[in-house]
C-alpha cells in the first residue's frame, strides 16, 4: 500500500457481519470504493442494503469485520480506539436525519459546542452565514423550521474544517421545499468550497446531483457510475 493516496478515502474488500443470537447477518460485503477530493457521492440502495454501514466504517463509527479502510496514509482498520475517535472529531463531519441540536442552545450555540472539539475551527457565526442562516444565529431549534435546523447541524459539522462530510438520509425528516433547500446548500459548499461529500439515500432521485453514484444491493456495490455534469439540486424531481 502507497504511502501517499490521492484519495481521501480507500474502501478495499471491506465487510461487516453481525452476530444475531446464532446467526450471522452481513450488513456489508466485499466492499471496494475510493472517494475523490472533492467528490459529491450519492450512496443509493433500499432499507437493509449496508449503505448505514458503509457509511459507519467510513466515519469511524464502526471498524469492518475484515478488509481494510484507508484515510490518506492512515490505516483505519488499525487504529486504537482513542486515534480513531481523534479521526471522527478532526476528519470528519456528520449529518444525521434527526438534527440532534440541543433545544437549550441557540443557533450559535448550538455550532460552537462542535468548535470545542477540534484545534483550529472555523468561527460559529461564520459557519452559520455560510449555510444561509447568519440572521438565525440567536434563535433556539423551536423557533427554526426543519430545514433549518438541518443546515445548522450542516453548519455545525462545517465547524469542525472536516475533511468529508457524510450525511446520513440528511432530507428523510423534511417536505420537497425544506429537501430542496438543504440540497441546495450541500451542493453549494461541494461546488464552491470543494467540500467532499458523501450522502446516503433511499431515494433514487437524488442520484442526479452527485459527481458518483454507489448503488448498493444486498450489502454489496453493485455499480458505481459518473454524472459528467450533475443536476442542479433545485430540478430535482420527487
Amino acid at each position: 500500500m502507497p504511502q501517499t493516496l490521492t484519495a481521501p478515502i480507500r474502501v478495499e474488500k471491506a465487510s461487516r457481519v453481525f452476530q444475531m443470537g446464532d446467526v450471522e447477518v452481513a450488513a456489508l460485503m466485499d466492499a471496494d470504493l475510493q472517494v475523490e477530493d472533492g467528490d459529491f457521492v450519492v450512496v443509493l440502495g433500499p432499507s437493509g442494503s449496508g449503505k448505514s454501514t458503509l457509511l459507519n466504517l467510513i466515519g469511524g463509527l464502526d471498524r469492518p469485520t475484515s478488509g481494510q479502510l484507508w484515510f490518506r496514509d492512515r490505516d483505519l482498520t488499525s487504529l486504537s480506539d482513542e486515534a480513531l475517535t481523534r479521526y471522527r472529531r478532526e476528519n470528519i463531519g456528520f449529518v444525521f436525519q434527526f438534527y440532534n441540536l440541543v433545544p437549550t442552545l441557540t443557533a450559535l450555540e448550538n455550532v460552537q459546542v462542535a468548535t470545542e472539539l477540534v484545534e483550529d475551527p472555523l468561527d460559529p457565526a461564520e459557519a452559520l452565514a455560510t449555510v444561509g442562516l447568519a440572521d438565525r444565529a440567536s434563535h433556539f431549534p423551536a423557533q427554526l423550521s426543519g430545514g433549518e435546523q438541518q443546515r445548522v447541524s450542516i453548519a455545525r459539522a462545517l465547524a469542525k474544517r472536516p475533511d468529508l462530510l457524510l450525511a446520513d438520509e440528511p432530507t428523510g425528516a423534511l417536505d420537497i421545499e425544506m429537501a430542496r433547500n438543504v440540497l441546495e446548500t450541500l451542493q453549494r459548499l461541494n461546488r464552491e468550497q470543494g467540500l467532499t461529500i458523501m450522502l446516503i439515500t433511499h431515494n433514487p432521485a437524488l442520484a442526479s446531483i452527485a459527481t458518483r453514484v454507489v448503488r448498493l444491493v444486498s450489502g454489496r456495490i453493485a455499480e458505481v457510475t459518473r454524472n459528467a455534469a450533475p443536476a442542479p439540486a433545485a430540478e430535482i424531481a420527487w
